[in-house]
């Protein structure tokens, strides 16, 4: 088995002067914690660069929290996929369930952003996962499946080894609640299920499967350590370094 993911997404949180310090703590306290387990972080636009500088010549790796699908033009407000890369940021959170329900990010856009992150080489985390009313209505799956398949059904099999997939269910985001670890494991066997669909077993098998909504230390091991579960997208626990390392503490403990 190979490494877990601890992924920390900072949302619309902390300055750049105290993301640099967070960074700076994480690099400084995490050097054990490498060897057994891949951190990321993504802070918000401004500090990437900052962040950035602070882990370097670390294994802890950046990611931005969007970007959008064309190269350039008259976007106004938007960055692109090689503008990140020329910064040296190659990983990216798209299709998060703020950017689909606060911003109206639809799944054909998304397909289009992951489709174009991809063909510029970058590291794409695609967030999926139900409101409260779907799962409540028996529909949790269908959902999934859904954007799974607008997302990923025009693309080959090769980009599987490139591509994370966080099933996120979005009444678990910044509630408080979280999925039990059955309901964690059951819906990440799905997700496992459908891409061997797609792609074939093995190509299927090389996505890496996180798990996002209301991660903290007190649940992380029982969550890690469920099948297909291969690490965790993190929000608010991510803000504190000793909360953050603590969740990757139990990553190493289940591996």
């Amino acid at each position: 088995m190979g490494k877990q993911l601890i992924a920390g997404n900072w949302k619309l949180n902390l300055t750049v002067t105290e993301a640099a310090a967070l960074a700076q703590a994480l690099a400084t306290e995490s050097e054990e914690l490498l060897h057994r387990c891949d951190l990321l972080v993504a802070p918000g636009f401004l500090a990437l660069e900052t962040v950035r500088s602070a882990v370097l010549g670390t294994a802890i790796q950046v990611a931005a929290q969007n970007a959008y699908h064309e190269p350039k033009g008259a976007f106004t407000g938007e960055v692109s996929f090689a503008q990140l890369r020329d910064l040296g940021v190659y990983w990216v959170i798209l299709g998060h369930s703020e950017r689909r329900s606060v911003f109206g990010e639809h799944d054909e856009l998304l397909a289009r952003k992951l489709k174009g992150a991809l063909d510029c080489g970058m590291l794409p985390i695609f967030c999926v996962g139900e409101s409260l009313e779907q799962r409540e209505s028996g529909a949790a799956s269908t959902v999934v499946k859904a954007q799974l398949q607008a997302a990923l059904s025009d693309l080959p099999s090769d980009v599987a080894a490139r591509l994370v997939i966080a099933y996120e269910p979005v009444w678990a985001i910044g509630t408080g609640l979280t999925a039990s670890p059955a309901q964690a494991a059951e819906m990440h066997a799905l997700i496992r299920e459908e891409l061997a669909t797609l792609w074939g077993e093995a190509s299927g098998k090389s996505v890496r499967l996180l798990y996002g909504g209301s991660v903290k230390a007190a649940n992380a091991a029982e969550l890690l350590g469920q099948p297909n579960v291969d690490g965790v997208l993190v929000g608010g626990a991510s803000l504190q370094a000793s909360e953050f390392l603590a969740i990757a503490a139990a990553s190493c403990e289940t591996r």
